[in-house]
């Protein structure tokens, strides 16, 4: 241990056990107890014990809670836990009967502190930190503990109860380890004294009427087998798999979540033999047993495992799909291939929960139509997967929601009333929609999605929540609906369907409700990202008004408005898609969208908008945009002027990204076109050339990288280190070996570097010519700054030290000007 944390030690001990002070908060006991962990690392905590008594009458203490406050005393007994994790330690601990009076059965539970869930938490705590030894699982043996536990599992505090189960796996895996890892016996009575009764107790358990009791005993079971994979999992599974099939005859059946979750927890287990334990029998029942909401989640982890047999995948499979057949039942819909949805149609349980409440139909559609997404992406996706029904049962579900579906049977007639306007179902089953593009469609289904998504996306009724997920699945079907897989042009039929779909997106854009109009903005980007090129999408998208709508959205009342305005005039422009301008005489109207953007850079109130500006004009001058070739200069020297005046830290990242694209261009990189790359040699990009460094340090560039180096906020200065390092690498070989002193402007480049050590800010360069600054670039200690920045900001602050010190400074121990506050 730290001297100064030694000398520290038993004023800070003094604190914390006289219940007058006013100890500090949860967080610095909680770095405290990380502190002993980690010395406890490298040091004996007997001989920590020994050497600093201070914390053995620390410990003590804790035998007269009383004298404690509820938070002291939970931290004390994980404290003792930490010391007595070592064995030898734990032995000390014990001959002063300081064990047995704080974890045994007649010690903590008649403390009036033990009301408070969190000394029952510290109690759990300590044990588990004080379980990792053969003297431990005797002490827990003896000294009745365990029961403790065992009635701490129906404690009323969520987070005691679980870590009370989680502290019965630990010390059955402990027990075991020792005694039945290699060989593992079947005789009980050779297994761990501690293990016996904690194996005995989930036997009981599992036997219970009352169904708390039954989830506690799974929890633990599902536990042991998701962390134990040694061979007396296999003993434990054989001894209490024919209590856990007694739960089936039951009526109900108890704890239907925590006996799936068990079950898949065995399936999942390495060392089992599944097929002579009679696990799939089991799950298959479990299948059959469940109504259609509860065996949903049991079939898809089902259908997840490795070496499911294929009879059993086949089953879940067609439990998965029952909901789906039944809605394609009742709209007189042709089910699909035999052996897949016909088969699981015939389920009138099935039909019963649709229709037995809006709650439980719209759950039981919206849980199946997201584990059948889930399923699609997974390497255990089953095959051949039912492409064309379920894609008519996605589009079903959504008609059934709009109200056009045209029922005729008494079953898709009460599914319509239930379903109507249902917003949950409809984003459900979009998200399903939209993963279903990933496959194969018969031209007349695909024709019937796009009508589905146009009535969805014009259909007033449709919520913002909604319309984004339509314009999300109209995007992937799209993407999908190529002539070829090779070819990324639409086809024609998309292209038909962009037809009615801009008048729409048109109309959206319009809409009274940001979050549509919003949704109908980043939708618009995307597609001319993707198909801006494309010659048809061109003169379809040049046809409708929504270029001028987009325009005069830069002039929404909402910032997330403007900024995905921002984004979609920026990709409209880039693909020379912008709407035409009122006067093509005038110059100034040509450039109009550079100037609002410039605008809206210096004025916008709100930090999205500038911050799309920026990426927007990054991706100009990485993809050479017209307005920007044109003067370079003007427009890097017209932005970091903005952004060097920018509160949003984020804003100023991005300018130094700028900065950065604007350098990697000049300096020569020869796949890279920028007008000061011309006449400088391609096959390698040597020194800069000299204009290129008048022009730099006529720019605000370096002065807004050298101030940013001090920037409050961390990754401007991290942002502002790395580029000022690139500039010193490619301008490296200027000026030979020259240093500050060796040019007249030495003293003036000092001064600079003293203002700005001294954290000057301000206009610390002025006229700077190419020498001073590649002296400055020079005399910079960039690397260490870069370390610097790379640790936390309270590096300083985390050390041990520190931590006494504050913590006495808050009951005023220290003198004021030792503490270390922060």
């Amino acid at each position: 241990m730290d001297p100064e944390c030694s000398r520290l030690l038993p004023a800070l001990c003094a604190v914390l056990a006289d219940p007058r002070q006013l100890v500090a908060d949860d967080t610095c006991l909680e770095k405290l107890l990380d502190w002993f962990k980690t010395v406890m690392e490298t040091e004996s905590s007997l001989q920590l014990l020994q050497d600093h008594p201070c914390l053995m009458e620390l410990l003590s203490h804790v035998l007269k809670p009383q004298d404690m406050s509820p938070r002291v005393l939970s931290f004390a007994l994980r404290l003792v836990g930490i010391f007595a994790a070592q064995e030898d330690c734990f032995q000390y601990l014990q001959q002063g009967e300081l064990l047995l009076g704080l974890f045994g059965e007649t010690g903590a539970l008649s403390w009036a502190a033990w009301s408070v869930p969190s000394v029952r938490s510290g109690w759990i705590q300590g044990l588990c930190s004080l379980v990792r030894h053969p003297s431990a699982l005797h002490f827990l043996a003896d000294s009745g503990a365990v029961d403790t536990i065992f009635s701490l599992q129906g404690d009323p505090s969520l987070f005691v109860a679980s870590a009370a189960s989680q502290l019965l796996v630990h010390i059955l895996a402990l027990a075991m380890q020792g005694g039945a890892s290699g060989s593992p016996t079947r005789e009980a009575a050779a297994w761990p004294v501690c293990a016996q009764k904690i194996v005995n107790h989930v036997e009981e358990s599992l036997h219970s009427k009352a169904t708390p009791q039954v989830t506690q005993a799974l929890n633990v079971l599902t536990t042991t087998f998701g962390r134990c994979h040694s061979p007396w999992t296999r003993v434990l599974w054989e001894r209490l798999s024919p209590s856990v099939a007694c739960l089936f005859e039951r009526d109900p059946i108890p704890a239907v979540h925590s006996l799936m979750d068990l079950l898949l927890s065995v399936a999942r287990s390495p060392v089992l033999n599944f097929s002579a334990c009679g696990l799939w029998e089991m799950l298959a029942q479990t299948l059959n047993r469940l109504s259609p909401t509860q065996a949903g989640p049991l079939a898809l982890g089902t259908l997840k495992l490795q070496h499911c047999p294929q009879e059993l995948r086949t089953r879940a499979f067609s439990v998965l799909l029952q909901p789906l057949a039944c809605i394609l039942k009742a709209t007189t819909q042709a089910p699909g291939p035999p052996g897949l949805l016909d088969g699981a149609a015939d389920s009138l349980l099935t039909v019963d929960t649709l229709l037995s409440s809006k709650s439980t139909c719209v759950g039981l559609l919206c849980q199946t139509l997201a584990h059948l997404e889930e399923l699609q992406m997974l390497p255990q996706c089953p095959s051949p997967w039912p492409q064309v029904p379920l894609l008519g049962a996605a589009v079903t579900i959504l008609r059934l929601c709009d109200g056009s579906a045209d029922p005729s049977s008494s079953v898709g007639g009460r599914l319509c009333g239930t379903l109507g306007g249902c917003v949950r179902v409809q984003r459900a089953a979009l998200d399903f929609l939209g993963t279903l593009s990933q496959g194969m469609g018969p031209l007349e289904l695909v024709l019937e999605v796009f009508a589905v998504l146009l009535k969805t996306l014009e259909s007033p009724e449709s919520s913002p929540m909604v319309l984004k997920k339509a314009f999300q699945a109209t995007l992937r079907w799209l993407q999908n609906s190529h002539k070829t897989p090779s070819c990324s042009d639409l086809s024609a039929d998309a292209l038909l369907f962009l037809g009615e779909l801009f008048p729409i997106l048109q109309k959206r854009l319009c809409s009274p409700c940001w979050e549509v109009r919003d949704s109908a903005l980043e939708f618009l980007t995307h597609l001319i990202r993707h198909w801006g090129g494309q010659a048809d999408f061109r003169e379809a998208l040049r046809s409708s008004e929504v270029p001028a709508f987009a325009h005069q959205l830069l002039q929404d009342p909402e910032s997330y408005v403007r900024a995905s305005a921002v984004g979609a005039a920026g990709q409209l422009s880039t693909r020379g898609l912008q709407a035409a301008p009122t006067s093509p005489e005038n110059p100034q109207a040509q450039q109009g969208l550079l100037m609002d953007l410039m605008h809206i850079l210096s004025t916008d109130s709100e930090g999205f908008p500038r911050r799309a500006v920026l990426r927007v004009f990054t991706e100009w001058l990485r993809d050479g945009h017209a307005d920007v070739v044109q003067d370079t200069e003007w427009f890097v020297a017209t932005v970091l002027q903005a952004v060097s005046r920018d509160l949003d830290w984020e804003v100023r990242v991005q300018g130094l990204e700028l900065a950065q694209v604007f350098l990697i261009q000049a300096m020569g990189q020869p796949s890279l076109r920028c007008p000061y790359t011309v006449g400088l040699p391609e096959a390698t990009s040597p020194s800069p050339h000299p204009e290129f460094l008048q022009t730099l340090c006529r720019l605000p560039l370096f002065e807004f990288a050298f101030c940013a180096l001090l920037d409050c906020d961390r990754p401007v200065a991290q942002k502002a280190c790395d580029l000022l390092l690139f500039l010193r690498d490619k301008t490296s070989s200027c000026s030979g070996t020259q240093e500050v002193g060796d040019n007249p402007s030495s003293a003036s480049v000092e001064a600079v570097l003293q203002r700005w050590r001294e954290g000057e800010q301000g206009q610390l360069l002025g006229d700077l010519d190419p020498e001073a600054m590649l002296a400055i670039l020079r005399s910079l200690d960039l690397e260490g700054l870069q370390d610097k920045l790379a640790k936390s900001s309270d590096h300083v602050e985390k050390s041990p030290q520190s931590l006494l010190q504050d913590m006495l400074a808050t009951v005023g121990i220290l003198e004021e000007n030792e503490a270390d506050c922060y």
